[in-house]
């Protein structure tokens, strides 16, 4: 779970601001819709080989 502490004169919205990227970069958000609906493992694997193809396209 994302946590952020309150830092001394910090802002609600700076804090908010950090709580967002803390949970962005956790992935936790994409494990949720990852999770929304059962995927066979075959299913899995496909989409694993696709978004490291885009990767890898991104790269070159």
């Amino acid at each position: 779970m994302a946590f952020v502490a309150l830092n001394e004169g910090e802002g609600i919205e700076s804090l908010l601001r950090r709580f967002r990227n803390s949970v962005a970069r956790s992935g936790l958000l994409r494990e949720l819709k990852d999770r929304r609906f059962f995927r066979s493992k075959a299913e899995k694997a496909r989409i694993a080989q696709q978004r490291a193809a885009r990767r890898r396209r991104r790269r070159q």
